[in-house]
Order: C-alpha cells, then sequence, then structure tokens
C-alpha cells in the first residue's frame, strides 16, 4: 500500500492507495508546532480505524507547501513507518515541463494537481484550487506547466472583512438565499461567494483567451470547490481529491515498485 500526504496551509490530505484504488481518505489541520509523536500517533489511529497496520504501508509520498512542518512529519514517517518518505521537489519526475521563470518558485501542490488533472482529464486543462490562497493553473497540450495566478483564499477573504471592519460579524461561509442581502450575514455571504463566483469565471475566460487552445477543460479542487462551481459558468469538474491522485502518479513515475 501507498501512504500519500499533502501538506497545506491550512489542511493535511491523507490517503491510501491499494493498487490503483484509493481505500481511504482523511483530513487533519496543519499545525507547525505538533511533534513526530503526535503526527505519528494521528497517523496511526486512522490507519488502524480502516483497519491497515504500519507495516502494510510500502511507501510515503509526500508534498508540502509548509517546510516548518515538514520535520516533525518526516520524523513520525520514520518512527512509525519505518520509512524515508519520498518527496516532492525539484529532480523529481512529473511528466511536465515547468516554464516558470524559476521552477523552483512553484508550490509542489501545484505540481502535484497539474500532474493529476492531465492523468485524468487531459490537456489543455485550467486547474482552480480553493486552498488557503485560491490558485489557478494553466497546462497546454504539449504537458508545459504555462504559469498561473494567485489571490486570496475565500476563508481568509471572510476573515479579513471580520476583523478589519468593526462592526461587521464572523460568518459561516454559505450560499444565501439570495443574491441581494437582507441582513449583515447575508449581504456578507453573499458578498464573498458571488464576488468569487466573478474572480473565478472572469480570471478563467482571460486564461482561456491567452491560452488560445480549444477544448480547455476546467477542473477545481480544494475545500470550497463544490460551493463556487455550483454557481460558476466556467468550472466543468470538481475533484476534492485530485491532489492526492497527483501524487500516486508522481509516485508511479519514480518507483519500479508495486502496490498491494
Amino acid at each position: 500500500m501507498l501512504l500519500v500526504i499533502d501538506v497545506g496551509n491550512t489542511n493535511i490530505a491523507i490517503g491510501v492507495y491499494r493498487g490503483r484504488e484509493l481505500i481511504g481518505n482523511w483530513r487533519m489541520s496543519t499545525v507547525r508546532e505538533r511533534t513526530s509523536d503526535e503526527t505519528g500517533m494521528f497517523l496511526i489511529s486512522i490507519l488502524n480505524h480502516a483497519r491497515i497496520k504500519p507495516e502494510d504501508i510500502k511507501d510515503v509520498m509526500i508534498c508540502s507547501v509548509v517546510p516548518p512542518a515538514m520535520h516533525s512529519i518526516i520524523n513520525a514517517i520514520k518512527k512509525y513507518f519505518n520509512k524515508n518518505p519520498i518527496q516532492v521537489e525539484p529532480g523529481i519526475k512529473t511528466g511536465i515541463n515547468i516554464k516558470y521563470e524559476n521552477p523552483r518558485e512553484v508550490g509542489a501542490d501545484k505540481i502535484v494537481n497539474a500532474v493529476g488533472a492531465l492523468k485524468l482529464y487531459g490537456g489543455p486543462i485550467i486547474i482552480v484550487d480553493f486552498g488557503t490562497a485560491t490558485t489557478f493553473c494553466a497546462v497546454n497540450s504539449r504537458r508545459d506547466y504555462l504559469g498561473g495566478i494567485i489571490c486570496p483564499g475565500i476563508k481568509i477573504s471572510a476573515e479579513a472583512l471580520f476583523e478589519k471592519a468593526s462592526k461587521l460579524p464572523r460568518i459561516e461561509i454559505a450560499k444565501p438565499r439570495h443574491i441581494i442581502g437582507r441582513t449583515a450575514v447575508s449581504s456578507m455571504q453573499s458578498g464573498i461567494i458571488y464576488g468569487f463566483v466573478g474572480q473565478v469565471d472572469h480570471i478563467v475566460t482571460l486564461m482561456k483567451q491567452e491560452m488560445a487552445e480549444e477544448n480547455i477543460k476546467v477542473v477545481a479542487t480544494g475545500g470550497m470547490a463544490k460551493l463556487i462551481a455550483s454557481e460558476s459558468a466556467t468550472i466543468q469538474e470538481v475533484n476534492a481529491l485530485l491532489t492526492l491522485e497527483g501524487l500516486k502518479v508522481i509516485y508511479d513515475m519514480n518507483s519500479s515498485t508495486s502496490n498491494e
């Protein structure tokens, strides 16, 4: 079995593959101060709940955009699984060409998402990831990673309203019943949801014009993907597990062993 771990700024996504099948996936909050023992015991507990033993894990594949969290995670994998995890970093095979001026500036999660999206949907493709930041990535039909856009994420935008505007409350991010809000809460919800829908559709439209290719697929991932996609005119697919799929594809490219 293969254990895949995606370390994001807000959450850590975890999955286990048996061969090509994702047999379980979980999420835990990203805490930079968490010790390796806390991380290891959490991983052991969720796998035990799924009746997976540590010795069943043959390899571990990790991508991360949170360097301060990696020391404890890597040590946890070594201590509790007796494995040296494979990391998505410069030099690893991905099957795509990075066209960034400095390829090292591209987040590992963006590369992994691009690999997963190409495997599942082919190119050209635009990937919209609703994480701590909302990111847009463009990959053409020649498997060139062209670059993308980085915007403030939905949750941090809503939190900024609460923190910086004295009379505005902290809100649940949910679609309101009406576009024209009749309370402070519904007005904020409408602004957040439909503001981001408009942002996504406009940016995707401009990206398609600049890419100048036909049949560009648009896929969304991340915690808020389903909510925004329900109102978006440009998002065609939602795949909450895209990063885990990409990690599995990259592992297969870089390993001659199979996972059973």
